[in-house]
């Protein structure tokens, strides 16, 4: 049902090409990051029942079998770098601190993103907080 609606209606910036558009694996790891709504935040945690924010998106991706680093600024450097005009549903969603990515989670289509947000939290689908966000493109 998710997988139908993320097709249907993932995207609220328009028609894109098929150059843009996500690899149908980034589409799985989007999936599979959903399954995984109320899994506990726990700091260094990879699944399957815990998940720290880079921790998610290393499971969700290895699932839908491509491999990404460990941590966030890892995640960062090893995707294509893409606008925010040319973001699609299961394109990672970067929120920098300095010099360093802090926290990513997997875009969801309509300015949303699954994520593992902090201690004390769990995965869970919420709006993108911030303008300062970097998108990346699993490859």
């Amino acid at each position: 049902m998710l997988l139908l609606f993320l097709l249907t209606f993932g995207t609220s910036t328009g028609p894109v090409s098929a150059a843009d558009a996500a690899a149908p694996y980034g589409v799985t790891a989007l999936a599979v990051a959903a399954s995984k709504e109320g899994a506990p935040y726990a700091r260094g945690a990879t699944g399957p029942r815990r998940f720290d924010c880079s921790g998610l998106m290393l499971y969700s991706f290895r699932k839908a079998g491509r491999r990404l680093p460990r941590t966030a600024d890892q995640q960062y450097e090893n995707t294509s770098h893409i606008s925010r005009r040319n973001r699609t549903p299961g394109d990672l969603v970067f929120f920098p601190r300095g010099s360093t990515m802090e926290h990513v989670g997997i875009y969801a289509g309509d300015d949303k993103i699954w994520h593992a947000p902090r201690p004390g939290t769990r995965v869970r689908l919420e709006r993108i907080w911030s303008r300062n966000v970097r998108y990346g493109r699993a490859s």
